[in-house]
This record gives structure tokens, C-alpha cells and sequence, in this order.
């Protein structure tokens, strides 16, 4: 009983929770998505060709996000408020938006990434 005691959280405890502009998934929060979010992903689009929008789903420790993936493989990752707000997103600027859990990955993000290792050896 000591042992549960001691490390358990025991009946009726809580942990506190932080405050401020935070979300709550699963067990943990997380930072809201935000304006600077939204213009980040913005700039984005208007300053790269071929760009498709994947819709990342909410895990235990990061909210709904949505990853841009260029023709060249840069991409950019924001949390959104929403999986519809991510696809609605895409859809307004004519992008083509998957959900990442289906498709997957696109190559040309993994081969971007490796590319970018290699330049920093």
C-alpha cells in the first residue's frame, strides 16, 4: 500500500494542470493553434509551388495538425483548431489535402529530409 501510496496518485488526488493558451488532448495539453500558425501556413502556400496539405490527427501529446509538403520536398508542420479548419483551409486556396494517417508520408518530404542531413555533415 505504501508503494502506491508513494508513487500512485492515490484516490481523489489530481495532478494541477498549467493554465494559459493551452488545449487539452488525451492525458497532456498542449499549445493551442493560433493567428501566427495560420500566417505561417499562409506564407507558406504563397511562396511555394506544388504544395498538398496532409492532415495530421490528434495524438496524446500534439493537437490536430496540418503538414505542407512543396513539389521539392520542404514542408512546414502548424497546429490547427481542427481537422475540418485544416481541410477547409486547403480547400480555399485550391491545394490538394489527404489524410495523413491513410496516405501516409509523401517521399519527396523523406528525401528533403535526408538531403538536408547530408548538407549538415
Amino acid at each position: 500500500m505504501a508503494f502506491m501510496r508513494l508513487f500512485g496518485r492515490g484516490r481523489g488526488q489530481r495532478f494541477r494542470r498549467p493554465g494559459g493558451d493551452t488545449a487539452r488532448t488525451g492525458s497532456t495539453r498542449v499549445r493551442a493553434s493560433s493567428g501566427e500558425d495560420e500566417q505561417h501556413l499562409e506564407s507558406f502556400v504563397t511562396s511555394r509551388e506544388g504544395v498538398e496539405g496532409f492532415v495530421e490527427p490528434r495524438t496524446a501529446v500534439s493537437d490536430v495538425t496540418l503538414l505542407l509538403v512543396a513539389w521539392d520536398g520542404e514542408f512546414t508542420r502548424r497546429r490547427v483548431p481542427s481537422a475540418e479548419w485544416a481541410y477547409a483551409f486547403c480547400q480555399r486556396r485550391g491545394i490538394a489535402a489527404y489524410e495523413a494517417g491513410v496516405v501516409g508520408i509523401p517521399t519527396r518530404m523523406r528525401e528533403y529530409i535526408r538531403r538536408q542531413k547530408q548538407r549538415e555533415r
